[in-house]
């Protein structure tokens, strides 16, 4: 975005409470982070000179190399100059009289621009499990997303890792490794598929940047914006011998295949589902070696791809060493945390390393954290007490001229998210050169308009079974019981929502009030 506001010829500030660049994968380092996009359909796609400059050394990069390029980048196009660094947001108010806002720091500073742009990230806001006695725990105590800079080992020691959605599935494979002994506590049981990573060897390298047009015309045209399109038959009205073919060939294809490039009706019927749960929860009895395990480990409250597919590289098998346990916590929960471990019921768990891999409050959170004041001293809390109602997932009633990139109901929420970050900042940069060019000040999205996406938000995601299911897309964190279940993303793919900004745009931008 700062890029891109550049070109225009507008200044701008970027304020980022890290101490470098890097978002996710600045904060994110800890053991096993790595890519479920392939790589090559991950980075930027906007600069010739990067994409012909860098090569990925894996299909799935790993969260050290992928930091690496982002410091690329920022280094290419000399991006530091207008980023504040140790910089975190505390509030953002919308003056009425200039048609301002004014952004405010923890420490008091105090910026003034005309357009405010969040860039916060759909899952930038950790939270800690709710668990008693937590401040108390005596041992190294570790969130996934809020990891050290400097090397962890678990060389001799007795780990805990509480949660196995997608970031607990991969740092469990890797400190399972070293560990004296790990000890698993899981609340809800995921289908999780083999990523396939490999080395991206010198004739491929050559083909990845011979191909890029392809590559990213492939993303643009599937939902997901994923490599990876759904086969435009019913899983329903295939035999079962073919079905069970393409399920197998799907399940040792790399990255998000299996989920993306599935059958059309997988999540849109309960048959169909079943038939894709089933030969998952299979799959998991083969690769774990005692049944009761193997159990613990099958989903039964949900079916495949109503949540976030985990991917992994011998997940499973981490439960055939002696040095793993898995507990079920939904069953009996956690007690308490002590100053050596955890207790559940009678057994204490001794513990000289706890990692909470217990996720975030996705997508609204990191709204949340900031006190936003739009007009007339509505807060954006306020405005979305009930669930967001947002135009595009770009602007909220009450909130002109602030652009939300990668917001509540926008389709960068449920996507591979630079590829649709992209569709986002190409569209706000448009915007706002549209009102340059023709005398605007301010725009403001109008409550009809916003209504209307709201409820085209709600009818796509209602085609699914994705609402049967407690996840992040539906605000469900149970770390925040008091958080309202609702719908946070924008699942009628991307090529749809690129269409409906595309032609809102065309119609000077219909749905704003533009002054």
């Amino acid at each position: 975005m700062l890029h891109k506001l550049r070109e225009l010829g507008m200044t701008a500030r970027v304020f980022e409470a890290g101490s470098d660049v890097g978002g996710t994968w600045y904060w994110n380092r800890y053991p096993g982070a790595r890519f479920d996009s392939e790589s090559y359909s991950y980075g930027y796609s906007f600069s010739k000179d990067v994409l012909n400059e860098w090569e990925w050394s894996e299909h799935f990069s790993a969260q050290p190399e992928t930091l690496r390029y982002l410091n690329f980048v920022a280094d290419k196009f000399d991006l530091r100059r207008d980023i504040t660094f140790n910089t975190r947001i505390k509030e953002a108010t919308f003056d009425d009289n200039s048609n301002s806002w004014n952004v405010i720091s923890e420490d008091g500073s105090v910026a003034r621009a005309q357009f405010l742009i969040t860039a916060i990230g759909a899952l930038s806001a950790p939270t800690w499990p709710a668990i008693r006695g937590l401040d108390t725990f005596e041992g190294e105590a570790y969130h996934t997303a809020e990891w050290p800079h400097e090397p962890v080992s678990f060389e001799g020691k007795r780990v805990g890792v509480i949660g196995t959605g997608a970031t607990g599935v991969q740092v469990i494979q890797e400190v399972a490794k070293t560990a004296k002994h790990l000890t698993v506590f899981q609340r809800t049981a995921n289908y999780c598929a083999p990523l396939m990573n490999s080395p991206i060897d010198a004739e491929t390298q050559q083909q990845i940047k011979a191909g890029y047009d392809e590559i990213f015309a492939r993303c643009a045209e599937s939902n997901g914006a994923f490599l990876h399109k759904s086969i435009e038959r019913n899983a329903v009205d295939v035999p079962e011998d073919e079905r069970n073919a393409t399920f197998e060939e799907l399940y040792n294809k790399p990255g998000f295949a299996i989920w993306m490039g599935n059958y059309q009706d997988i999540v849109l019927d309960e048959s169909a589902n079943k038939m894709m749960s089933d030969f998952i929860r299979t799959k998991i009895r083969e690769r774990v070696d005692v049944p009761l395990v193997a159990q613990m480990l099958c989903p039964k409250d949900h079916g495949f791809g109503m949540r976030r597919v985990p991917m992994e590289t011998n997940y499973y098998e981490v439960y055939n060493q002696d040095n793993v346990e898995l507990v079920d916590v939904k069953a009996t929960p956690i007690d308490l945390v002590t100053e050596r471990g955890l207790r559940i019921g009678e057994r204490h768990f001794d513990l000289d390393v706890l990692i909470c891999a217990t996720g975030f409050d996705a997508i609204t959170g990191a709204f949340d954290r900031i006190e936003f004041t739009g007009k007339n001293g509505v807060t954006l809390r306020e405005a979305w007490a009930d669930g967001p109602v947002t135009y595009l997932g770009m602007q909220t009633v009450g909130f002109p001229n602030m652009f939300t990139l990668v917001g509540p109901h926008n389709a960068a929420t449920f996507c591979n998210i630079p590829r649709c970050i992209e569709q986002n900042v190409e569209w706000v940069a448009d915007a706002l050169a549209y009102m340059r060019d023709n005398n605007y000040e301010c725009a403001e999205a109008t409550e009809a308009a916003a209504a209307s996406w709201t409820d085209h938000v709600y009818e796509m995601i209602n085609m699914t079974l994705i609402p049967k299911a407690d996840s992040w897309f539906m605000g469900v964190n149970h770390n925040l019981p008091n958080k309202k279940r609702t719908f946070l993303a924008y699942a009628g793919g991307a090529p749809r929502y690129r269409e409906k900004c595309d032609e809102v745009a065309a119609r000077g931008y219909e749905g704003f009030e533009l002054k």
